[in-house]
């Protein structure tokens, strides 16, 4: 595996970062997260034509341009640091890598392009109200209706994006099928006639979520039928390996944000940077930053390997990177003393970020767990 970046990759990451910063200031972060999408098209359709991220690890035959989950955790860790506000994840991450995973040639030709140039915002439906984040929650069914088009029944919720997405990634599952089997995917316009979309009020305003409601909605098969469960267990190991490189970019953000305000400000005469007591919880929070970090890298690399390990790996990342950030926010609001309580003060947005990423896609407990059934420990 290789453990260090390339100087292009470094370059790449230095050249994102500057834009973001200027992109996605925290004055910008509370503006967007005030508004009904949450994010806004333009800006999103300027940061693919100036840096052409969602085309980062989509093929180049289907208008990408190929490079790997390493490439793509470097632009989901900076967008992390920046709490960029966009449909990124949810089009990019989950939806593109699913019609990567389960399309067949002609449909990866048809979709994906779209998706590389952000001129199709689209996402993936697959968790429902029951909360689970397995195919075992799966209960939206897919009636044939003839013609090759089938006919979606049920609810879909914690959809990200799910209220402005043009195109919709069901996963649905035949009548009277459980478990793993019977599930197929679905492509669904966020249009379509007998669909509900409602936005959720989320904790986190930085990343909205929307509750589906299909009602004899028309959908086109993706893949084969039937043969979902495989491509779907896929998509979501590489999301959580995605989704650990987001957070290792926030929780570096909040580190570096304490680490300022300890050394600014004065108490008794003196730095509280100075106080031995404070520079044990820098080092705890560096620490912490870190190893999240080598996971998190681990992971995206595995990723890139399609690695026979990748579930135990990503699994392992998604929880490392999930009790750091939250750890980290935590101490970053004790440092900032009162005032990291207050809307004033920035601290908290990324704290709800970690909150909210620290649960989606499964929770550290649950992915422990995940972990060592993958080593079949």
């Amino acid at each position: 595996m290789q453990f260090t970046f390339t100087e292009e990759q470094e370059e790449f990451r230095s050249v994102l970062r500057r834009f973001l910063e200027e992109k996605s200031p925290p004055t910008a972060v509370r503006k967007l997260m005030e508004t009904e999408t949450g994010w806004d098209r333009a800006t999103f359709r300027e940061l693919n034509q100036q840096l052409g991220l969602s085309a980062v690890h989509i093929p180049e035959a289907y208008g990408g341009q190929g490079f790997s989950f390493v490439e793509l955790g470097i632009v989901l860790e900076e967008m992390g640091r920046s709490l960029l506000c966009s449909p990124y994840f949810a089009s990019t991450v989950l939806a593109a890598t699913a019609i990567m995973n389960a399309g067949s040639e002609a449909q990866k030709k048809e979709l994906l392009p779209g998706i590389a140039d952000a001129e199709t915002i689209a996402t993936l439906a697959f968790t429902e109200p029951n909360g689970l984040w397995d195919a075992d929650g799966v209960t939206v069914t897919a009636t044939p209706a003839g013609g090759g088009t089938f006919k979606l029944d049920g609810v879909k919720s914690f959809v990200l994006d799910g209220h402005s997405a043009d195109l919709i990634v069901v996963l649905a599952r035949r009548p009277g099928s459980s478990g793993t089997d019977g599930l197929s995917f679905f492509t669904v316009a966020g249009d379509a006639a007998g669909l509900t979309r409602r936005a959720l009020k989320v904790m986190d305003p930085t990343r909205k979520q929307a509750l589906l409601t299909f009602q004899g909605v028309e959908a086109s098969l993706l893949g084969e039928e039937g043969s979902a469960a495989g491509p779907f267990a896929k998509t979501m190991v590489q999301a959580a390996a995605c989704l650990a490189n987001e957070m290792v970019g926030g929780a570096e953000r909040l580190r570096l944000s304490a680490l300022e305000y300890a050394t600014m400000r004065v108490q008794f005469g003196r730095s509280i940077a100075s106080f031995q007591t404070m520079k044990h919880k820098q080092a705890d929070m560096l620490l912490d930053v870190e190893l999240a970090k080598s996971a998190a890298y681990y992971a995206a690399q595995a990723a890139a390997d399609d690695d026979a390990e990748l579930a135990a790996v990503a699994s392992l990342a998604k929880a490392a990177a999930s009790e750091a950030y939250m750890q980290t926010a935590i101490s970053t609001i004790q440092i900032h003393g009162g005032i990291g309580f207050t809307w004033d003060n920035d601290t908290h947005l990324w704290f709800k970020r970690a909150k909210s990423s620290e649960v989606f896609l499964g929770g550290p407990a649950w992915h422990r767990e995940q972990m060592m059934r993958a080593w079949n420990v």
